[in-house]
């Protein structure tokens, strides 16, 4: 699997922003993805040095929405997520020093 297709997008919630200053980062990735093939993508597409990455499946939400025509029930989509530790030697990404 490419590196793109590995990595979705960078999650950004007040966690994630927290630990930007430790040189952790959170991405949502494919569902698929194992723990070294999310390591080389992150190494291949930053130019940074991995230490150790974190996976989790986050269940989707239950969604209610009252309409005219009565109450209907939906469900968000499951996801991977990635909480991805670099080394300390290793440059940040540049990406999310921006926000910080």
């Amino acid at each position: 699997m490419e590196s793109y297709k590995i990595i979705k997008k960078p999650l950004l919630t007040e966690k994630s922003y927290s630990g930007i200053q430790a040189k952790v980062y959170s991405f949502v990735v494919d569902k698929r993805a194992t723990k070294t093939e999310i390591k080389k993508a992150v190494e291949e597409l930053f130019g940074v040095k991995v230490e150790k990455v974190n996976t989790m499946i986050v269940k989707g939400q239950t969604k209610v929405q009252n309409t005219k025509a009565g109450r209907s029930v939906g469900k968000t989509s499951d996801f991977k997520k990635a909480i991805v530790t670099l080394t300390k030697d290793s440059k940040s990404i540049a990406y999310f020093e921006s926000l910080s």
